[in-house]
C-alpha cells in the first residue's frame, strides 16, 4: 500500500503515531481519512487482531481505500462516530485521529470552489450530497446572519462592511462563482494583504456550510465516551478557531474555557493532555510541503472514568 500523495500529503505523519501509541492489537479510528495516509500508517502497526475503522464523507476518499479483514472504510462524517461504531459492535477504541479542515485534492479539485486560485462554483461542501453550499450562504443569508460568520469564522474585522457589500450587490444579480465574490469584496480588502483578507472569506464561508466547529464539539465530545481509559486522541488543526476548541476542551473540560470542579477542588475533565503545547511541523516538513505550515497537533489522553 502506498500513500496517495497526489490527492494529500499527510501531515506530522510520525508525531501522529507515537501520539496515538498503538498497540498492535488496538482498535483505532481515524475519523478524516483522506488520501489514506495516515491510515495506512497505523494500519501497518496494526497485526491481524487489531482493527482500524476510517471515515470520510467525500466519496472521493473512497477512492483510497483498500481491502483487509481488519480494515473497514465508513462512508460518513465523523460527527456520527458512535452511531457507526455501535452498528460494527465496538463499544469502545483505544485511539482517534482527526486531521481536520480541508484536504490538498479538495483545495486543487478547482470544481469544488474551496480556493481562492480559481473560478469555480459556489460549493464548498466537503460531502457533495449535502443541501447547504456557498452559494446559499453567500446569496440566501440575512446580512446579519453574514456578518455574524465572517466575524467569528473569519475573525474579520470589517464583517459588518463585507456583509453590507454582499446583501446590496445579491439584490441585483446573484454571486454564482468564487471569482464573482473575489471580485466584488475588492473593495474590503485591506491593501496589500488582499490573499489574507479572501482566504479568511472562504474560511468563514467553509466552516459555515460544513458546519466544521458544531461537527468537532460533537467529535470531542463523543471521543471522550468512546475511548478506553488511557485511550489518545490525537487532533491536528489548521487555525486558531479549532486549536482553541481542542484546546480548551484538552485542559479544562469545556469548549468556552470554563472551569468546573469536584468537591476536592480537582477539574472535572475527560481528558489529560499530553503535550502541554501543541507541536508544529518543522521546518524541513515545511519546505516540502507548504500547507503543513498552520498545522498544530494536541494529543490527550482519556482519564479514568
Amino acid at each position: 500500500m502506498e500513500n496517495n500523495t497526489a490527492y494529500h500529503i499527510p501531515v506530522m505523519l510520525q508525531e501522529c503515531l507515537e501520539g496515538l501509541n498503538i498497540r498492535p492489537e488496538g482498535i483505532y479510528v481515524d475519523v478524516t481519512f483522506g488520501g489514506g495516509g495516515h491510515s495506512r500508517a497505523v494500519f501497518e502497526k496494526l497485526n491481524e487482531n487489531g482493527l482500524l475503522l476510517a471515515f470520510d464523507q467525500d466519496p472521493d476518499a473512497e477512492k483510497n481505500s483498500w481491502e483487509a479483514p481488519n480494515f473497514k472504510f465508513i462512508a460518513s462524517n465523523f460527527s456520527f462516530l458512535s452511531n457507526h461504531l455501535r452498528l460494527n459492535g465496538i463499544k469502545q477504541v483505544d485511539g482517534v485521529l482527526a486531521d481536520l479542515g480541508v484536504s490538498s485534492h479538495q483545495f486543487d479539485a478547482e470544481e469544488r470552489g474551496f480556493s481562492i486560485r480559481s473560478n469555480a462554483k459556489l460549493d464548498m461542501r466537503m460531502n457533495q450530497s449535502g443541501e447547504l453550499s456557498a452559494y446559499s450562504v453567500v446569496n440566501e443569508y440575512p446580512e446579519e446572519e453574514l456578518s455574524r460568520i465572517f466575524s467569528i469564522y473569519g475573525e474579520l474585522k470589517n464583517a459588518r462592511r463585507l456583509a453590507s457589500v454582499i446583501a446590496s450587490k445579491r439584490e441585483n444579480k446573484k454571486i454564482r462563482t468564487t471569482g464573482e465574490l473575489i471580485e466584488l469584496i475588492s473593495t474590503c480588502a485591506p491593501k496589500f494583504k488582499e490573499h489574507k483578507f479572501y482566504a479568511q472569506v472562504f474560511q468563514a464561508i467553509r466552516i459555515e456550510v460544513n458546519q466544521e466547529m458544531q461537527v468537532l464539539e460533537r467529535l470531542l465530545e463523543q471521543s471522550s465516551e468512546i475511548l478506553k481509559p488511557g485511550g489518545r486522541l490525537v487532533v491536528m488543526s489548521y487555525h486558531s478557531l479549532e486549536d482553541r476548541l481542542v484546546k480548551n476542551y484538552f485542559k479544562r473540560g469545556s469548549f468556552s474555557g470554563e472551569i468546573t470542579k469536584d468537591f476536592f477542588g480537582n477539574i472535572i475533565k475527560p481528558f489529560t493532555e499530553v503535550n502541554r503545547h501543541p507541536i508544529v511541523p518543522s521546518d524541513e516538513e515545511v519546505n516540502v510541503n507548504s500547507r503543513a505550515r498552520s498545522a498544530k497537533l494536541r494529543i490527550a489522553q482519556r482519564n479514568e472514568r
